[in-house]
């Protein structure tokens, strides 16, 4: 018997190759806020407390660690802020789909403000 394939349902509001992006992006948040944090905890000056946000996070490079459908990692540019979007820096940040922290690197900082 034939069976019958349905075509990918996005409901985002997005197309559903930045839909895709997104939901690898936040599926895997949490070693990448642990990134952060490593990367930053020393740093005195910070002006409170960092964030980064998917939608501002590039994708460069996917590698297959094993055969199609096991383990990827994934390298990520982020773009650490502070409080309404101020930018901070810019880091590399490598984890697995199994939710693994590999490596990062800080790329650049910021100067902040003068008041």
């Amino acid at each position: 018997m034939l069976q019958h394939y349905r075509a990918t349902l996005n409901e985002a509001d997005t197309n559903l190759s930045d839909s895709l992006r997104y939901a690898l992006i936040c599926s895997i948040r949490t070693p990448v806020d642990q990134a952060v944090f490593e990367l930053y905890k020393d740093d005195n000056h910070v002006p409170g407390t960092l964030q980064w946000a998917a939608y501002d996070t590039k994708i460069l490079k996917i590698k297959q660690v094993y055969g199609v459908g096991g383990l990827y990692e994934v390298t990520l540019r982020i773009y650490p802020y502070y409080n309404a979007h101020n930018s901070y820096g810019i880091d590399e940040v490598v984890v697995n789909t199994n939710q693994e922290l590999i490596r990062y690197r800080h790329v650049h900082t910021y100067p902040l403000p003068r008041r």
